[in-house]
């Protein structure tokens, strides 16, 4: 099985962009269509937060293309890439401490951290948190198609996290999906799209670090493989205030800014991922009986 999955991803490195997102499509659908698990969370999702069935449906062919386009991506030659926003990664860069680039689940989240390491990298290397692959041959794939130059990539564990603080001290950039459940412990309750979710601190405590510059970033797919567009935004809060020291404020408004880049793509947004589930060993929100959707 090893064998079969690293040579099927060596092939499919080689596939042109559209054709992978056009077997992705279909990969989606297919796990649609196949688990109604998948469709009950897809659409419970959406619907918590205030989006239609026909952006639910959008976002199954989307899924699929996310999935699709890793062989290209970690192993492949390089795919077309435009930006928008490149002047606040300037701008931050200038000030000469740490940035933390934060981005939910949305779009192509791989393609952000390679092409910022490849044109702002030199100046500012990035370090990128991930979900290490359960399977120990699979995390040496992911690990090695991940490694790149001015690109570090660190696990979900406490390791991993002491990795970021010490980059960000270090006055380099770091990346992070926000929106990723922590383990219990490491994170609080904090509403998403008005639900309660458990939501990591460590976004807030990097944030919080001297001097650091905050921007949101996400990678949005193209239509027709056409390749990406980096879109990055400056961290504002739509309240104007600034970033709270308590940590379930904190996380709050940080879920507030996940949620505004969620709504200028929201077919984009993987609505699959199991947001709001209760880690193992942690209490749910107010005490109350988890309910998966």
């Amino acid at each position: 099985m090893e064998f079969f999955v690293r040579s099927l991803f060596r092939v499919l490195s080689w596939f042109p962009l559209p054709v992978l997102h056009g077997l992705g499509w279909v990969l989606g659908w297919l796990s649609f269509l196949t688990s109604a698990r998948y469709r009950r969370r897809l659409f419970a999702h959406a619907r918590q937060a205030g989006f239609s069935r026909s952006v639910a449906l959008a976002s199954v062919g989307e899924s699929g293309k996310l999935v699709a386009e890793l062989p290209r991506l970690w192993l492949g030659r390089p795919v077309r890439v435009g930006w928008e926003g490149a002047a606040h990664v300037e701008a931050a860069q200038a000030h000469g401490a740490g940035v933390l680039f934060l981005t939910p689940h949305l779009g192509c989240f791989e393609i952000t951290a390679q092409a910022y390491a490849q044109r702002f990298g030199v100046r500012q290397p990035v370090t990128v948190l991930f979900r290490p692959a359960r399977k120990p041959w699979m995390r040496d794939l992911v690990a090695n198609a991940r490694a790149r130059p001015n690109l570090v990539a660190a696990p979900t564990t406490l390791g991993g996290v002491k990795q970021l603080i010490k980059a960000m001290k270090a006055g380099h950039a770091v990346g992070l999906l926000p929106d990723q459940v922590p383990p219990a412990g490491q994170g609080v309750w904090a509403p998403f799209f008005g639900r309660d979710a458990y939501t990591m601190t460590l976004s807030a405590r990097l944030a919080h670090t001297a001097g650091a510059q905050v921007l949101l970033i996400w990678g949005e797919r193209l239509s027709w493989g056409r390749g990406y567009l980096v879109r990055v935004r400056p961290f504002r809060l739509p309240t104007g205030e600034t970033l709270a020291a308590e940590p379930e404020k904190a996380a709050h408004q940080i879920n507030l800014a996940m949620e505004a880049l969620v709504r200028e793509c929201p077919a984009q947004y993987l609505w699959s991922y199991d947001r709001y589930k209760v880690p193992a060993g942690q209490a749910p929100a107010d005490n109350k009986p988890a309910s998966e959707a």
